[in-house]
């Protein structure tokens, strides 16, 4: 941009009478450009030109207020770019609505939210400059806000418009006396002068809570600050302020809010007013702000008011000029220094006067200056950062007033905060202030070597409070000084430092914990352009492709190897979250052959200490960091005998410390990839196989990785650990044999799975075990997978045709695992595992022999899948049926003996599989009641259904589960057969499941809406139809010596519903009712009496009508 400037300077002085021309040609085009950008100005237009007509509706006011910001506000918050011209226009059409003496409130009050929300998106600075401010609008601003209500909160909007519009009139060069005229008015009533009534709005405006509070302090601002209020006024109008400041408290809302406006006026009223006019009052100001103690108020407003407040009386205290000892680097013109040559820019580099003999302005610094600065330092510490902001620029600001040596202690200061017993929050206002004074040129550089030191601390500050860190904003606040010193000094002051600084950076680019850190600190110094490249903005945004892919190819440079290995040492592998300290670790893996020596002969003998440290984190990242490097040296290197001694070591220290056995396990790994010659060693051996059980899961690591003859008598150990009394024992066993290689497996397959099956059993003194089952179902379907097929092979060395029928039973029998502990369905961890391992085995059998696979085993398989897939947990439900339509849609080569094939493709096309969402009960239910009318899915599915429907609670899997089985009903309403096969199943299902209350209890409540629903309408006209008749029977079974409540109401309802049945049976199911009338349970009592009450009433041809109206009384008056 600058280039181009410089050749349109060229260009216009060689073309000499055309200059002109060009000028006016380029306003023209500038112009067009402008309003060109504003596309969305007629529509806009159409907006403020319609607010005469929807002022009256209130919901047309929303949609029309919504609409202006949509369309033609919001595009230039992102932009940041509002032209002026659009503002004035806009401005003049809202203007021309408020001056109208014929404007309703409503209107009027409409037109200021609109000026408003532009206020709000330019800016009222820029916006302030627009208002008319003719002699003329004085008075007419006046009575407008005389007319209106400080206390409406629906007009706040009016309210602050017309305080900003007052301060502007303010600004006209008149005395305020000439507009009083006569001081008596025609009712003979004293007037009150003008100046007294601007000033009485102000102040009723500072004490008010909304946001004309802040336009008041605009407005004294340019009030006082004018000659004749300021002789007149002034004084009276701080006593008042301080008085009100005196008397307030920020303990309450009601001083709060009195502060926060006494406050913002006396700080934009030092800020606007001239220092000669201030100055004799800021002595006492501070005095009073000094009793205030803002510092102990917990309201950050209050105490952020306070620093700028503090900062604009030391500005007064100081006399307004520059110092001459700040270092300045360069011109501030862009065009000069394009121009300047390299000799010139060297004659003209920094200067920093050598002696004070220059300031030929010394003057004595008042001693309220060390009050204000001190004030300032207490508020670099302050817990918000806004008011540690406004405090850093204060800082630099007062600064650049004082003499070189006050300004230099000032500095000392500042660099106190950066202690280890301070807080992070002076530590991020230490390098906010530290970045405001370098920005300025304060701070020279003689001290930047004090500070250098400083920078290095605050890029890797992260202090642990409780489970989380703080510091986050410290790291950040130090890569901004860090930017802010590479603008500020001459790359001649910084050479010392360079290596240290960006090396810094370029770890906080990669390895820092948050990604804004990373993101403040991307870019470099040395092979910048490259390295910005690599780790630019959204690179650094992943926090693994940081500390595995970029920190690789940043090592690549010779200056950041070393100081990134180290980083990773020293602060990294010993940082307190755990997934930080894994990075790192894996970090130093593939940073090991960027410096392999430097890895071997100085990082390992360092680590080595630290594994066995006292210091849990430091020892967890130090064995990880062993292990990973000892890894990649292994991949350089064929032998690293040298390291087995210390591993030794290692192995025999932690032999006790059950909590790093994961870590020791990856340790294990790493070295026996590494191919370290510990067989036969008995380190491992001794250690960790005796115990085993601890390691549960994560046993199988290492156990694959040795590949010895030793592990060979162990297996007998571990077959016989399956019978523990204790879980995790039986678990950690059950998945090492599932680990095991095939040789070891060889000749004793079948002790092996028999082993593993009896794990999968449930007994009395292991049926909470449900983790033992599930991880025995995992072992035993990857020993088929490390074994292999062969179907006329041996049963002690492959699956074939004598085992498969074996391992498919196990695995069935766990399908229906129900167990329920304090946990909830743990069973279903058992369930799942199953259908997991079932679908393993099967697909390994159809791809290798599926000749093993009988019809019998295939409809077992699909049918117990359908029942999973139409119950009512959405996870086991949806895993259930990705495995159900694996399988039915696997084709290299397909599943044989799958069930009703082609009606299932059907009603499962393949091309849905995908699309499918299980977890919808809205979506599953409909798909899966489809198959009740495939008998051979039928049971299954009913069975899963009546857990579903008949669930406790009403539940989305309820409803649709419900909705959908009655759906099904009504399409085969008029098919007697179909009827009669499903009442058969559904009996059937009832009779296998008595007593079984997980399955009785909502079946029973599944019967009952049924009934209701008329699902049985066909068999109703039939006398002792055998459906009814035995299901009063079961449902008399189900519910002999029960004390269940649950199962007793659902019970009543079922026999409630039975009445609409012909026959003898009638007289059966009022027997069973007036039995559960005189139930020794209250609840059932009365429930019984309120069920058989509404039975009557829909079925009231079952009693005599002669007493029907007695047995409706004594069912609806007694107190059951």
């Amino acid at each position: 941009r600058g280039a181009v400037a410089a050749s349109a300077m060229a260009v216009g002085e060689t073309d000499g009478a055309g200059s002109e021309e060009n000028r006016n040609r380029e306003d023209v085009i500038a112009r067009g450009n402008i309003l060109e950008s504003f596309t969305e100005s007629q529509e806009v237009r159409a907006l403020l030109g319609n607010l005469r007509c929807v002022y009256g509706d209130s919901v047309a006011q929303e949609v029309i207020v919504e609409k202006f910001i949509e369309t033609a506000i919001q595009l230039y918050v992102f932009s940041l770019f509002f032209p002026l011209l659009s503002l004035e226009w806009m401005m003049n059409m809202l203007l021309d609505v408020i001056r109208d003496s014929g404007s309703p409130p409503v209107l009027f009050h409409l037109a200021f939210k609109f000026l408003y929300i532009i206020t709000k998106v330019r800016g009222y600075k820029l916006f302030l400059r627009l208002f008319p401010h003719e002699v003329t609008d004085l008075q007419p601003v006046l009575d407008m806000i005389a007319d209106q209500n400080p206390k409406d909160c629906e007009t706040w909007e009016t309210r602050y418009m017309l305080l900003l519009w007052l301060s502007m009139i303010c600004l006209i060069p008149f005395d305020l006396a000439r507009f009083d005229g006569k001081v008596v008015s025609e009712e003979g009533h004293s007037r009150m002068p003008t100046m007294d009534r601007i000033l009485e709005i102000a102040k009723c405006y500072l004490v008010v809570s909304d946001k004309a509070r802040d336009a008041a302090a605009v407005l004294v601002s340019k009030f006082i600050v004018r000659p004749d209020v300021r002789q007149k006024r002034m004084a009276d109008f701080l006593d008042w302020t301080l008085s009100m400041l005196s008397k307030s408290s920020f303990q309450s809302m009601e001083g709060t809010v009195v502060m926060n406006g006494m406050l913002q006026a006396l700080a934009q009223l030092f800020k606007h007013g001239k220092r000669e006019d201030c100055l004799p009052y800021a002595a006492t100001v501070l005095e009073c702000l000094d009793k205030c103690k803002l510092s102990e108020s917990n309201q950050m407003v209050l105490r952020k008011l306070g620093m700028k407040l503090v900062q604009r009386l030391g500005l007064t205290f100081v006399k307004p000029k520059v110092a001459k000892w700040r270092y300045q680097r360069g011109c501030r013109s862009l065009a000069a220094n394009l121009q300047a040559q390299g000799s010139v820019l060297q004659s003209q580099k920094i200067t920093v006067a050598a002696n004070e003999d220059e300031d030929d302005e010394e003057y004595d610094i008042p001693g309220e200056i060390e009050n204000v600065v001190g004030q300032l330092l207490v508020g670099l510490k302050d817990k918000d950062t806004i008011v540690r902001w406004s405090a850093a620029k204060g800082i630099g600001r007062i600064t650049g007033r004082l003499p070189k040596e006050l300004a230099d202690d000032v500095v000392g200061s500042l660099l106190d905060c950066f202690s280890f017993q301070e807080t992070d929050n002076a530590w991020h206002g230490g390098c906010l202030a530290l970045a405001e004074l370098g920005r300025r040129g304060l701070l020279l550089p003689s001290r930047i070597s004090d500070v250098v030191p400083v920078i290095l601390k605050a890029l890797t500050y992260d202090e642990k409070r409780g489970s989380c860190s703080v510091g986050s904003n410290v790291r950040d606040a130090a890569c901004y000084l860090s930017w802010a010193f590479a603008r500020a000094y001459d790359p001649s002051e910084l050479i010392p430092f360079i290596n240290q600084i960006s090396s810094a950076l370029v770890i906080a680019a990669v390895f820092d914990r948050d990604v804004n850190c990373r993101r403040a600190a991307s870019g470099t110094f040395p092979h910048g352009i490259d390295i910005l490249t690599a780790a630019d903005y959204f690179a650094v945004g992943n926090r693994v492709n940081c500390y595995l892919t970029i920190s690789v190819y940043i090592a690549g440079f010779p200056e950041y190897t070393q100081p990134m290995i180290d980083h990773l040492v020293n602060m990294k592998i010993n940082h307190w979250d755990s997934a930080i300290r894994e990075l790192a670790t894996k970090a130093l893996h593939n940073l090991t052959p960027r410096a392999p020596e430097y890895m071997a002969n100085v990082v390992l003998p360092r680590l080595l200490p630290l594994s066995v440290g006292i210091d849990l984190h430091t020892r967890h990242g130090a064995i990880l960091a062993c292990a990973e490097i000892t890894h990649a040296l292994c991949k350089l290197a064929e032998e690293n005998n040298r390291y087995k001694s210390a591993a030794g070591c290692l192995f025999y220290y932690l032999s006790d410390c059950q909590m790093y056995f994961l870590t020791v396990c990856t340790l294990i790994e790493k070295l026996s990839l590494s191919k370290m010659p510990f067989k036969g060693d008995p380190v491992i051996g001794t250690c960790f196989l005796n115990d085993l059980s601890f390691l549960s899961k994560y046993s199988l690591i290492f156990i694959k990785l040795y590949n010895i003859s030793e592990w060979y008598e162990l297996v007998t150990q571990y077959i016989s650990e399956l019978q523990s009394t204790e879980q995790m024992i039986r678990c950690g066993f059950s998945l090492a044999l599932g680990a095991l290689p095939r040789f070891l497996l060889k000749g004793r397959l079948q002790q092996v799975l028999e082993g593993l099956r009896k794990v999968t059993l449930i007994t009395p003194k292991d049926v909470s075990f449900a983790e033992s089952r599930r991880d025995a179902l995992i072992a035993i379907a990857e020993i088929c997978q490390t074994v292999g097929i062969k179907g006329e092979g041996s049963q002690e060395e492959y699956i074939c045709k004598d085992n498969v029928t074996q391992i498919y039973a196990t695995l069935l029998n766990c399908v229906t695992d129900y167990t329920t502990d304090s946990r909830g369905d743990v069973g279903g961890w058992v369930r799942e595992a199953a259908m997991t391992s079932l679908m393993k085995v099967t697909l390994l059998l159809v791809q290798n022999e599926a000749e093993l696979i009988n019809a019998n085993i295939c409809k077992q398989i699909m049918c117990w899948l359908a029942q999973q897939s139409a119950e009512k947990i959405d996870k086991f439900r949806a895993h259930a049926g990705s495995v159900f339509l694996t399988l039915l849609h696997f084709d290299s080569p397909p599943v044989p003996h799958v069930p009703h094939r082609e009606e299932l493709e059907r009603i499962f096309p393949r091309s849905e599989a995908e699309t499918l969402n299980w977890n919808a009960a809205s979506e599953a239910f409909p798909r899966i009641t489809q198959l009740l009318g495939l008998p051979a899915y039928q049971y299954y599915v009913l069975l899963g259904l009546s857990v579903s429907v008949g669930g406790l609670t009403e539940t989305t899997v309820r409803k649709y589960s419900a909705q959908s089985l009655f759906d099904y009903m009504k399409k085969i309403q008029n098919d007697s057969s179909a009827m009669e096969g499903f009442c058969e199943t559904l009996l059937k299902v009832f009779e296998d499941n008595l007593r079984n209350d997980r399955v009785s209890v909502p079946l029973l409540t599944m019967l009952d809406q049924m009934l209701a629903n008329g699902c049985f309408d066909i068999f109703t006209t039939q006398g002792n139809h055998p459906f009814p008749v035995k299901l009063l029977h079961l449902c008399k079974e189900e519910i002999k010596r029960s004390k269940d409540i649950r199962k007793l109401r659902s019970s009543i309802g079922v026999f409630c519903g039975l009445i609409q049945f012909q026959g003898d049976m009638r007289e059966k199911v009022l027997f069973q009712l007036l039995l559960l009338l005189c139930h020794p349970f209250p609840v059932i009592r009365k429930t019984t009496a309120s069920q058989v009450y509404e039975m009557l009433i829909t079925y009231s041809e079952v009693v005599d009508p002669a007493i029907i109206d007695e047995v409706m009384a004594i069912l609806s008056e007694s107190n059951w």
